[in-house]
């Protein structure tokens, strides 16, 4: 798999690119968008060279991969004991897929949240990938399509790359569901997505498809996917900022795998907005000690993100900077 991902880099010269770190990026303070209770910072490529946008040829994110029907994703078995911790994924193309740890898929026996990034290479063979349970009373006899539901907010996220521990995922879950005043029959972690105020009749007649489907922070992601769309292409990360409090970063190494990943990382962010957060109020001057201590060299990168996140690399490359 390393040795695939090696090649697409070397076969495509303006694909290239160095560390991440304020040799290659700017964090754009002056383009942030801020919607009530959530301030998005871009951060953007520096023009190296290849014209400011770097792409990755042949990789696609799991989200883009599962709408173009390329990726099927199913339940490794029927036995909870056997399977719960994996799923199967078929790659039918000729690209290779990036998953990140995070990402949540919905349906299935159970909500299952992606537990490390990876990058899965075309192949007419089964794959799996490792899960975490986000969904604790609910192993179904019968297994339902899986649905991308997009990423975890930063605190679940955070609890998923410290601990890499079930029944703390649970915890953490049991917590935000009650500290949001949630009432979820299977714990599930998306139950905060629904409108709490939502009746009975009114889900009933979504089922029936007589009523669009409406989630908590759909008004927040329509804003800033369109604040996002009517920017340059030199986008490939951003700093989430809400309250008082910086809820997280994440960094890529390319556009295109920033851009496919976009709209499920607003997801994971809003839900930390509306649960947690509050009216931003942190100056940019306390963000900039933040990326700071990300972003001046790799050194200093390395030894923060160790207690604060985490880097995937592919050999040397970093390709993605996750912060919290």
């Amino acid at each position: 798999m390393k040795f695939l991902f090696s090649i697409l880099f070397v076969l495509s010269a303006d694909s290239v690119c160095a560390q991440l770190t304020y040799e290659t990026l700017f964090v754009d303070y002056d383009s942030a968008f801020t919607y009530k209770n959530l301030k998005i910072i871009p951060i953007r490529q520096k023009d190296n060279g290849y014209g400011g946008v770097i792409g990755i040829p042949k990789v696609m994110s799991l989200n883009e991969a599962i709408k173009n029907g390329i990726a099927k994703i199913t339940e490794r078995g029927t036995a909870s004991t056997e399977n719960v911790h994996w799923l199967r994924i078929n790659n039918n193309s000729d690209s290779s897929i990036y998953v990140g740890s995070g990402e949540i898929i919905a349906g299935g026996r159970q909500d299952r949240m992606v537990m490390h990034d990876t990058i899965l290479p075309p192949s007419k063979k089964d794959q799996y990938i490792p899960v975490m349970c986000v969904e604790e009373d609910r192993w179904s006899d019968k297994e339902k399509p899986f649905i991308y539901s997009g990423f975890a907010n930063s605190h679940l996220r955070k609890i998923l790359d410290s601990t890499k521990n079930q029944v703390q995922i649970w915890r953490e879950i049991d917590y935000q569901l009650e500290h949001g005043h949630i009432n979820s029959k299977s714990l599930a972690y998306l139950s905060q997505r629904d409108p709490i105020e939502e009746s009975k009749k009114e889900k009933r007649r979504k089922k029936k498809g007589l009523l669009p489907e409406f989630h908590l922070g759909d008004d927040y992601l329509s804003y800033f996917l369109n604040r996002f769309k009517s920017t340059d292409t030199s986008v490939v990360g951003m700093v989430c900022v809400s309250g008082n409090a910086i809820l997280g970063s994440d960094i890529f190494a390319a556009v295109n795998l920033f851009n496919g990943q976009l709209a499920p990382l607003l997801r994971g962010y809003i839900d930390d907005a509306l649960l947690f957060g509050g009216l931003v109020s942190l100056p940019n001057d306390e963000v900039r000690k933040y990326m700071d201590k990300i972003l001046t060299d790799e050194k200093s990168q390395e030894e923060f993100v160790n207690k604060n996140g985490k880097i995937f690399r592919d050999g040397k490359q970093v390709i993605h900077i996750n912060t919290f």
